[in-house]
């Protein structure tokens, strides 16, 4: 079972027909005609971990990648490589909506056809986690003769999130609490982080694996596993250290850490080398960004002596951060989820829960940043 938010698409769709958009969640492969504009356009603007090392084919792996540009003309195609996943486009500013490239053909996807004549703006999120996938944008398709505009400017107001599954949102499509991993229910534009920016008007990137962990990942050993969310944190790519990411390219004002359910989610976490994870993540962090907030965060997931452990480690590395000079590092706890909201796939945060924990986050991050 899917979630109403299916139905609402399918509204939209039809609006959005009414209007001359005509998103397309699945075609075949498709003989490129019009004007090709091609992925290195310097008026294609991407916000998030994107690897140029093939500039007419950038590759990214982490959910939240934004590809976004301001064309003319009447129709607007997308050129992917076939099997990257899911896209959630939107066209002037309408609804969301979800494209796939999905299967071994998928190549050209057209996500808006007899548009009035003029400019128009299309925005894209990846909200897929593709590390197996490897995703690659590939370019535009116009009418012939068109041609790209400059993009609007980048607000000011920047957030990254760093997590794990919930910050992904895994399952959040789902209505069925023991539905495994689908890429299907897999969405991060309807995360927590995804909407709290959008509610700030801020733009957000993430950097996000679920299973990952500080120090242990889902169900890892109690002395930790050799790759996690401190190893993966500087690299472009998601388990790949060949291409370290420059951290210039995107200077956050506030960065959340959204992380701990995986290394205390099944018995035998170290506190200490819990803590020792955390602070390790903290140090990158910092250097990485040397005037940002930062803000801990404890997820929804946890309950019990996890919950317990967890609160109790972050509690401790803020205060001590603080005693040594950090004053700009805080905490923040979202309510534990319980079920009144439902589940999305794996018992993980469902579509409801996701938008309570917006409505949780914003008020705090929108004081702390006074980013009204």
């Amino acid at each position: 079972m899917r979630i109403p938010s299916a139905i609402a698409a399918l509204m939209a769709a039809i609006t959005m027909q009414a209007q001359g958009i005509v998103p397309r969640t699945t075609s075949g492969t498709l003989e490129p005609v019009g004007t090709h504009i091609k992925a290195s356009d310097q008026n294609i603007q991407y916000l998030g971990r994107v690897s140029f090392k093939h500039p007419d084919s950038p590759m990214f792996t982490f959910p939240s990648v934004q590809i976004r540009a301001t064309f003319t003309g009447t129709c607007l195609k997308m050129m992917a490589k076939p099997k990257s996943g899911y896209f959630m486009a939107q066209i002037d500013g309408s609804e969301a909506f979800k494209v796939s490239f999905n299967s071994e053909r998928d190549s050209i996807v057209t996500l808006a056809a007899a548009l009035p004549q003029g400019t128009h703006q299309v925005s894209l999120m990846y909200v897929t986690e593709g590390y197996d996938r490897r995703a690659e944008f590939r370019g535009f398709l116009l009418d012939k003769g068109q041609h790209l505009l400059p993009p609007p400017a980048l607000s000011e107001r920047r957030i990254e999130f760093i997590g794990n599954s919930i910050t992904c949102g895994y399952g959040v499509e789902s209505t069925e609490r023991d539905a495994p991993f689908q890429d299907e229910t897999c969405n991060h534009y309807y995360t927590y982080a995804a909407r709290t920016a959008r509610n700030l008007q801020a733009e957000e990137i993430a950097v996000c694996r679920s299973g990952i962990g500080v120090y242990r990942n889902y169900n890892g050993p109690r002395t930790g596993d050799k790759i996690n969310m401190n190893t993966e944190y500087t690299h472009t790519l998601l388990y790949d250290n060949s291409e370290q990411w420059d951290f210039s390219r995107y200077q956050p004002l506030l960065v959340c850490i959204n992380l701990g359910t995986n290394d205390t989610s099944t018995s035998g976490a170290d506190p200490k080398l819990l803590k020792k994870g955390y602070e390790n993540l903290l140090q990158q962090v910092r250097k990485a960004y040397a005037h940002a907030k930062i803000v801990f965060l404890c997820g929804p997931m946890m309950n019990g002596d996890a919950l317990i452990l967890a609160k109790k480690t972050m509690d401790e590395v803020v205060a001590e951060a603080n005693k040594k000079g950090d004053k700009e590092i805080y905490r923040f706890d979202f309510k534990p989820q319980n079920g009144d909201l439902g589940y999305g796939a794996s018992w993980h945060p469902s579509y409801w829960q996701h938008e309570q924990m917006a409505g949780e986050l914003t008020p705090y991050l929108r004081k702390l940043m006074g980013w009204y």
